[in-house]
């Protein structure tokens, strides 16, 4: 992930793991970045992740959760979401053929985001989603 500056501001929020918390989680990310270009994409990124916790992971079980951050800086968006883990498998970014009916929200994510981290975090995993501003990430070139 990049360095954040002191700019940057962030905001977390826990859920449940029900489906019906995806549309909790899209509003959140909509409030917050109300007025930026990214906001509907960053809607559509925080929905895909947040369903592929439920879906895929133990937050979808009972008593289960997924928590999410979000960092804006001047240079990046970065939306993040943590799961509750237990799948055996960690997320991993597929490109599926266009009929299949699952398997393809990590490849929406990774066509929409500048770019997409996934990694171990405290017995679940993160996936972390980074839209670049018209600025770029510091020192760096938007594409």
């Amino acid at each position: 992930m990049h360095e954040y500056t002191s700019s940057a501001r962030v905001w977390g929020l826990s859920c449940p793991g029900f489906p019906e918390e995806v549309s909790r989680a899209r509003r959140w990310t909509r409030d917050i970045l109300r007025g930026s270009p990214l906001a509907e994409d960053a809607e559509l990124i925080v929905s895909e992740l947040s369903a592929n916790a439920i879906l895929h992971t133990a937050s979808g079980q009972t008593s289960g959760s997924f928590h999410l951050a979000l960092a804006v800086s001047p240079q990046v968006i970065a939306l993040s979401v943590t799961d509750d883990g237990s799948t055996g498998t960690a997320p991993k970014v597929e490109h599926q053929d266009q009929e299949a009916e699952h398997g393809r929200g990590l490849g929406m994510v990774s066509a929409l985001a500048h770019r997409v981290v996934v990694h171990d975090s405290h017995g679940g995993h993160t996936v972390t989603a980074e839209l670049f501003t018209e600025a770029g990430p510091a020192g760096g070139h938007p594409c």
